[in-house]
């Protein structure tokens, strides 16, 4: 399930040509104890630690894959990352009229993302 919701996020970025950086946290300790020392505490899991996909704007948390769902199925994506939708795009015709600069980055869509990722040999995070 990791591995799909993984993939789904990085179609989303490659399809789209938003920059990202992969960071694999199963074989990277120093990327594994970022994630968790940036995921904010209002996010975490009640037990355990937060699962990959987490998705940051640079070091600014922007949500794990169920947030980044919502956002796609609300045509909210380019918010939801923290950027600004590319013109013609389905998200900005709905931005028109509303103030769209509420926590989003001034850098424009196909900006570096910091975007943390397990390639898990299984399913255990210790």
């Amino acid at each position: 399930m990791i591995k799909k919701k993984q993939q789904d996020v990085l179609g989303f970025l490659e399809a789209n040509k938003i920059g990202f950086e992969e960071k694999d946290i199963a074989a990277n300790e120093e990327n594994r104890k970022w994630m968790r020392e940036n995921v904010p505490e209002n996010n975490r899991p009640a037990t355990g630690y937060p699962l990959p996909p987490q998705i940051f704007n640079e070091s600014q948390y922007r949500g794990d894959y169920d947030a980044f769902f919502e956002a796609r199925e609300n045509n909210a994506v380019y918010a939801f990352l923290g950027l600004t939708a590319p013109p013609g795009s389905k998200e900005r015709h709905t931005e028109r009229g509303r103030d769209t600069s509420r926590r989003r980055s001034r850098l424009p869509a196909g900006s570096l993302m910091r975007y943390l990722i397990l390639r898990p040999r299984d399913h255990a995070l210790s």
